[in-house]
């Protein structure tokens, strides 16, 4: 039978191993995680001239990677290809797309970046 102080312990450490493991993927405050349009909260004039889909879409890259420039790069081509599936045949734009946020998640020196908004066009004159 162990006695109270091992059971304490074992308690504990268990506890402190459940929080480094929810740290692990935890975003860093240090760094600016989400980068919101400059017009954003303009109204709903902003999207008076153009057409919007209907959900939200969401891209990203394959792993962390050591360049974030590079990661957010590829977030927003990967939400791109997505987008063009509902608005085949049309020169989209991720600045464009409505609700949209660019944001990373940063373990150590690495980020994964995550690019999201519902893909809208110009409307047809």
């Amino acid at each position: 039978m162990q006695s109270f102080a091992v059971k304490t312990i074992g308690a504990i450490a268990a506890i402190g191993l459940m929080t480094l493991g929810s740290l692990a993927f935890a975003q860093d405050d240090a760094f600016d995680l989400s980068v919101p349009k400059p017009e954003a909260g303009a109204g709903a004039d902003e999207f008076a001239d153009l057409e919007c889909g209907t959900e939200m879409l969401s891209g990203s890259g394959p792993g962390f990677t050591a360049d974030r420039d590079e990661a957010e790069t590829v977030a927003i081509e990967n939400w791109m290809e997505k987008a063009a599936k509902v608005f085949p045949d049309t020169e989209l734009d991720f600045d464009l797309a409505k609700d949209s946020n660019l944001s990373c998640a940063v373990q150590g020196l690495y980020s994964k970046c995550f690019a999201d908004g519902i893909p809208c066009k110009s409307k047809a004159e």
